[in-house]
């Protein structure tokens, strides 16, 4: 069976652009590469578009280093689904389980992160599509704040929304990746949070919310439960905001092609088709009295910590269609979000999930680092 971790592999010895020893890197292919077409996932996209004339904006910090771009990477039809399972190009398999999903939307560049074949992933997370697949394959995922790097030459799924981000094996691997698409959100020094918001959700499995518990106490880092009365609305906001405006930039595609989409996003759209205008407007007023609340809880502690999926993957066939519960009210309000590894004491690790103000990247990686650090030295 052919590797489905890749749509497109490059031969980075013939770029002149890279440095022979550059950064490896792999970039969703719903991100432009000059000289390569962007597919999205979907061979009707694939089929209407011509190669990329020029990168994407965000590549613009990995040219100037001269990093060694080796692909376009695997991802769940057109960014729209958690899951990474693509019946078009196939599923990128699960390093640590082939038989469990990826996660997705970035479900290659997740895989080919965890799978050692590069040292940065570049994806996109719109409702957690770089905190799922890091969760699912068990590696480091970063959602900046929203609107830090530019999405100039990248597909949109929902625009307000869309966040393009990185994943690495390590938090350090991370820092290199985010310092490459804009030098802020890499900045080291600053101290790691010493105190955060734990907030504990629904529908759990026990193991994961002991998993985190036990790293932050590992770490030295002192959690205070608290409750987020306004997260069941901010959940529902994100994904009424989600899937309208996913029908919106798809309209066309939709009304023409819908028979050649894979069947979970034909069940998708046609849930997207109920959304009217009014509702739609609704759910994207929710997002300033969900900063609100947030900032209340972040005014008095460093960050907000909580799982990056309530479960682990569930096996390929057996996943279910909604998105990943633990991310979309986080990428409703805009907040930069990390998600970390811990160990679980069975084959998949635990993922928790940090939050923090807007534009404290810097805080999130240091205290990445510090739990990261603290259960690799846990015997």
């Amino acid at each position: 069976m052919a590797d489905a971790t890749w749509i497109t592999r490059l031969d980075p010895e013939r770029d002149p652009r890279a440095r022979p020893d550059g950064v490896t890197v792999a970039v969703k292919d719903c991100i432009d590469v000059e000289g390569v077409t962007t597919t999205a996932g979907s061979p009707v996209v694939a089929e209407a578009v011509v190669p990329a004339t020029t990168d994407a904006e965000c590549l613009a910090g990995l040219r100037a280093a001269r990093a060694r771009i080796l692909g376009k990477t695997n991802l769940h039809e057109l960014c729209f689904g958690a899951t990474g399972v693509n019946p078009h190009y196939g599923t990128p398999a699960n390093p640590i389980d082939p038989r469990r999903i990826p996660g997705g939307s970035s479900s290659g560049s997740a895989v080919a992160v965890a799978a050692g074949e590069v040292v940065v992933g570049l994806g996109t997370d719109t409702t957690g599509s770089i905190r799922t697949p890091a969760a699912a394959c068990g590696v480091v995922g970063l959602r900046p704040t929203y609107g830090v790097v530019p999405v100039g030459g990248v597909r949109p799924l929902a625009p307000s929304l869309d966040t393009v981000g990185v994943l690495g094996r390590t938090v350090e691997d991370v820092v290199v990746g985010a310092t490459l698409l804009d030098e802020r959100l890499g900045d080291g020094h600053v101290d790691a949070s010493l105190t955060v918001a734990r907030v504990r959700l629904p529908d759990t499995e026990p193991t994961i919310d002991a998993a985190i518990d036990s790293a932050l106490i590992e770490a030295g880092i002192e959690a205070v439960d608290v409750e987020l009365p306004g997260w069941p609305v901010a959940h529902d906001a994100a994904i009424t905001v989600l899937y309208g405006e996913a029908l919106i930039v798809n309209e066309g595609l939709w009304r023409h092609h819908r028979d050649r989409l894979g069947e979970d996003l034909v069940e998708r759209f046609l849930l997207a088709e109920t959304i009217g205008p009014a509702e739609l407007g609704e759910a994207r007023a929710r997002r300033e009295p969900w900063r609100m609340e947030l900032a209340e809880v972040l005014g008095v502690h460093g960050l907000i910590a909580l799982p990056s999926m309530v479960t682990f993957p569930p096996r390929v066939g057996d996943h279910v269609t909604p998105p990943n519960p633990a991310c979309p009210a986080i990428s409703l309000s805009g907040h930069p979000a990390i998600s970390v590894p811990v160990p679980s004491g069975g084959l998949f690790p635990a993922s928790v999930q940090l939050v923090a103000p807007d534009h404290h990247e810097p805080r999130l990686l240091a205290t990445a680092a510090l739990i990261e650090a603290a259960v690799a030295a846990d015997p």
